[in-house]
């Protein structure tokens, strides 16, 4: 079964969305997509609250993301300056079944 690496956060205040999205697509295409077991990155809106939903064939592969993800340099450091990283919330999921 899949699994799932699942963050909620919310932007800084005065955060350009557009910009955001555009460090988010250059990290992903650049870095996380290339990582192993990934499936896909989903970014989730509902109004002040965001969240990143992504898929790994493997829990193990999540994990392994996780850990490695200081080697994705500025791309993530980028990304990450538009978030208030102490509204961020983790939480890792195994897809029991899908519909």
């Amino acid at each position: 079964m899949n699994s799932v690496f699942y963050c909620s956060f919310k932007l800084k205040k005065g955060v350009s969305v557009p910009d955001f999205l555009l460090a988010a697509e250059k990290l992903n295409n650049e870095y996380i997509s290339k990582q192993k077991g990934y499936i896909s990155w989903k970014q989730l809106n509902d109004g002040d609250m965001w969240a990143d939903f992504l898929t790994f064939e493997t829990m193990e592969d999540v994990k392994k993301f996780e850990a490695n993800s200081e080697s994705a340099g500025e791309l993530a450091g980028e990304f990450y300056s538009f978030i208030n990283l102490s509204t961020c919330k983790v939480h890792y999921f195994t897809v029991e079944r899908s519909y």
